[in-house]
C-alpha cells in the first residue's frame, strides 16, 4: 500500500495540467533562432512558404510527451505539405535532465525519424518567452499580414492515454478553422504533461 501511495503521489507530482501557457490566442509569436539536432540553426523564416506552424514545446523524457510522439509525428506528415510543419523546441535543462541534452536529443529523433525539426532552447530563453509550463504544450501560429499570430495553445488533443474513442483533435480543428479564415471555435485548452524542469533559483 504505501508503495502504491509513494508511486501515486510522484506521478501526481510529475503530471499536472497547466494553469496557464503563458502567450495568449491573439499575441505575437516571438521569433527564435536555435540549433536544430542537425546542427543547422531554424526560425520561422527558415519556411519561407509556410502559412502557419505547429510549435510543439516537448522534450525526451517526459512520459506524456513520449505518448505523444507519434501523434506529432503525424501532425506533421499531415500539415506541413498544407503549409502548417512541425517544429518541435526542448524544453527541458539538461543539467536537471540529463536525458535532454543536445545528444540526446540528436539520438532520439533519430531513433523516433523525426521530420521536423527539434531545436535545443539554450538557456530556456524561448521556453521563457512563451510561457511554456508542460510538455508536451502546443502553440498554433498564423503567419499573416500582421505577422505570426497565435491562434491556438494547449493540448493536442483530449486524448493523453490514447484510448478515447471519441478523440477531439484541436490542432487539426483549428487548422480547418484557419484555412477557411476562420478564428478556431477552441482557441485554448489545458495541456496536460510533466512540468518543465529548470534549475533552481540560486
Amino acid at each position: 500500500m504505501k508503495t502504491l501511495f509513494t508511486f501515486g503521489f510522484l506521478a501526481l507530482s510529475m503530471i499536472s495540467m497547466a494553469q496557464s501557457t503563458g502567450l495568449k490566442p491573439g499575441a505575437k509569436a516571438p521569433d527564435f533562432n536555435l540549433k536544430n539536432v542537425t546542427g543547422d540553426k531554424v526560425s520561422f523564416t527558415t519556411f519561407q512558404q509556410a502559412k502557419g506552424y505547429i510549435l510543439v514545446f516537448t522534450c525526451n523524457t517526459c512520459p506524456v510527451a513520449k505518448a505523444y510522439e507519434q501523434r506529432i509525428v503525424e501532425l506533421n506528415d499531415k500539415y506541413a505539405p498544407l503549409g502548417y510543419p512541425v517544429i518541435a523546441i526542448n524544453t527541458n535543462d539538461p543539467d536537471v535532465s540529463a536525458g535532454d541534452s543536445f545528444e540526446a536529443m540528436v539520438a532520439r529523433s533519430k531513433e523516433k525519424n523525426y521530420r521536423f525539426p527539434y531545436l535545443f532552447d539554450e538557456g530556456q530563453v524561448i521556453t521563457t518567452a512563451y510561457g511554456a509550463r508542460h510538455t508536451p504544450t502546443i502553440f498554433l501560429v498564423k503567419h499573416s499580414n500582421d505577422g505570426n499570430v497565435i491562434v491556438y495553445t494547449g493540448a493536442i488533443d483530449n486524448d493523453p492515454d490514447g484510448d478515447k474513442s471519441d478523440k477531439v483533435n484541436y490542432v487539426g480543428q483549428a487548422i480547418s478553422a484557419v484555412q477557411e479564415g476562420k478564428e478556431p471555435a477552441i482557441t485554448s485548452t489545458k495541456a496536460i504533461g510533466c512540468s518543465v524542469k529548470r534549475k533552481r533559483s540560486a
